[in-house]
Parts: structure tokens; C-alpha cells; sequence
């Protein structure tokens, strides 16, 4: 198995944090900073290790400075995914309630495209799994973790498992969809300062249907 983990860069030998300003009542410790936008994010350089196997595992985290159940909201709203994903061609809701959230992705993203549907359990605002329907996968895995942290902050934890169903499309195409999962944090910390605000202000929720309510 090839799994991406976390591993220190040598800028940042403990772990980069981007922040213009420290959120409330999160301690940073005595991590270095460096300012990018209005919120922290926990960024790692992921190192393949050898293996027998295909299957690939990321794991990404991030400090936000928003509510979690704000945040979670954007999470989970994968019919905006369009709309600030790159890869993401079209995105639609086929089932949505207080426990399980259902969706048919297009991903098409230099040269790679195929369709993808998850049915996802989630717990908001705390947690959401991601659990594959249908799509060229053998193995596809995943889950969102969030805590909160104050009023205004969150962590969030992203981690994915994945292994191409055809040995010879993932090795063609890993490499580009490793960068999508690699940028997912990001996006979503980008997503999170465009629709909410900058860290500090007032939390208003995401646009769109609320958890919950149908599509």
C-alpha cells in the first residue's frame, strides 16, 4: 500500500501554519507563521511510502476561523462544489436528510474525467463520511472531522483512501488525482473566507438549502 502521511517539511521543521493572526483562544505554540489570508491551515508535504499494494491515503488538516457547523455546512453543500473546485465539472444532490447526504460528482480535471457518487453519513457539524456508490474506484474511503474550538474556530481533518479499480487507468491518472485530493483543505479554507468572511467577523451562514432540507 501507498499511503501519503504527514510529514514535516524543512522550512517548517514542526509543522507550517499560514495565519495573518492567531484565533481565539487557540493556542499556536511555538510553531512558526507565516502570513497567508485570514485564516491557519495545518499544511503538510506528503511523502509516498513503499508498499505492496495501490492503495493511496491522504490525510490534510487545517485551522479555521469559522464556526464548525458553518464550516461543516460548506462541506457538505457538494452542489456548490462547481463553483470553487476546479475539478469538479458538475455536482448533484440525489438525496439529502439530517443523517445522510447523497451526490453524483463529474470530475474532469486535466485530461482525467468520470463520474462519482458517494452516499455519505455524516453528524453534523462534527463528522462526515464519504462512502462510494459508484465510480472507478476498488476502494474509496474517506471522512471530514471537525472540533470545534471557540465561537469562531474549527479544526477540520480531512483524510482519503482510494485505489483505482484498473491498475492500468490509476496509474495514469493518480498522479492527477492526488493533486485533487492534496488541494481539498485549501479549497475549502479559500471557500470558507469567501462565503463567511474574514477570521473575526460575524459567521453568516452559507447560502444555499441547510442541512437537512431537500434539494
Amino acid at each position: 500500500m501507498i499511503t501519503r502521511t504527514a510529514t514535516p517539511c524543512s522550512t517548517f521543521p514542526d509543522v507550517r501554519i499560514y495565519s495573518s493572526l492567531r484565533l481565539p483562544g487557540v493556542p499556536v505554540g511555538r510553531r512558526r507563521l507565516r502570513e497567508a489570508g485570514s485564516r491557519a491551515r495545518l499544511g503538510y508535504r506528503f511523502r509516498p511510502e513503499p508498499g505492496n499494494g495501490t492503495t493511496v491515503e491522504i490525510r490534510r488538516s487545517a485551522l479555521i476561523g469559522h464556526s464548525a457547523a458553518n464550516t461543516f455546512d460548506l462541506i457538505e453543500a457538494a452542489e456548490h462544489y462547481p463553483e470553487f473546485l476546479p475539478w469538479c465539472a458538475s455536482a448533484t444532490i440525489l438525496a439529502r436528510d439530517d443523517s445522510l447526504v447523497a451526490a453524483r460528482l463529474t470530475v474532469d480535471y486535466r485530461g482525467l474525467r468520470f463520474g462519482l457518487t458517494t452516499r455519505n453519513p455524516k453528524q453534523r457539524p462534527h463528522w462526515m463520511a464519504i462512502r462510494l456508490e459508484e465510480g472507478p474506484f476498488r476502494r474509496f474511503e474517506g471522512e471530514w472531522r471537525l472540533a470545534e474550538l471557540g465561537p469562531q474556530a474549527c479544526k477540520i481533518e480531512f483524510t482519503l483512501r482510494y485505489e483505482f479499480d484498473s491498475a492500468l487507468v490509476g496509474k495514469l491518472a493518480d498522479g492527477v488525482f492526488a493533486r485533487i485530493a492534496d488541494t481539498m483543505i485549501d479549497a475549502f479554507a479559500n471557500r470558507a473566507e469567501a462565503v463567511l468572511g474574514p477570521v473575526g467577523g460575524h459567521d453568516d451562514p452559507p447560502t444555499g438549502p441547510e442541512p437537512g432540507d431537500p434539494s
